[in-house]
């Protein structure tokens, strides 16, 4: 199998079970791959270079270490450095539903489904809040992918808010 920023968690961990702890112990937040709502749903559409920024490390690295862990030589990508967004002035609007990630993640609910159901019960232009100790890069692509407005901020050392508007 070639090991690259784009290949899936689901199918590295499907070859490769034994990575599960190896990732878990490299870096605690990635103790959620325990979750099995988590290994069935997210993980499949979540990539290395997401599961980096969703762990808070280099993409570059991760991939590396991944590469080394099931001895792949190492390489060398150049990953563009994403630009600071500006926040969109409806972030200030009132949401009409505030979830928790980790809540709904520990109660073995997918963030995803949750926030897709509440898309279809509130108006054009009404907000979600997505409260999380990670940053949810598989679910913001998926969003954005379907045509919803998205914005992320990290708000402290392990907070982040996501925006998302209908």
């Amino acid at each position: 199998m070639e090991i690259t920023l784009d290949t899936k968690i689901y199918d590295l961990l499907k070859n490769y079970p034994f990575l599960e702890d190896k990732l878990i112990k490299l870096n605690p937040k990635y103790k959620k791959l325990k979750n099995p709502i988590l290994k069935r749903t997210v993980a499949r559409v979540a990539s290395i270079k997401q599961a980096a920024i969703v762990g808070g490390m280099d993409p570059v690295e991760l991939l590396n270490f991944i590469r080394k862990e099931v001895g792949l030589e190492p390489v060398f990508v150049l990953v563009e450095e994403s630009k600071e967004e500006v926040a969109p002035i409806w972030i200030t609007n009132e949401p009409k539903k505030i979830f928790d990630a980790n809540e709904l993640l520990n109660e073995g609910k997918n963030p995803l489904a949750e926030i897709l159901k509440t898309l279809k019960e509130i108006d054009k232009d009404d907000i979600i809040l997505l409260k999380a100790d990670f940053k949810p890069e598989p679910l913001i692509d998926e969003l954005k992918k379907k045509g919803y407005e998205i914005y992320c901020s990290k708000i402290g050392e392990n907070e982040f808010l996501t925006y998302i508007k209908k």
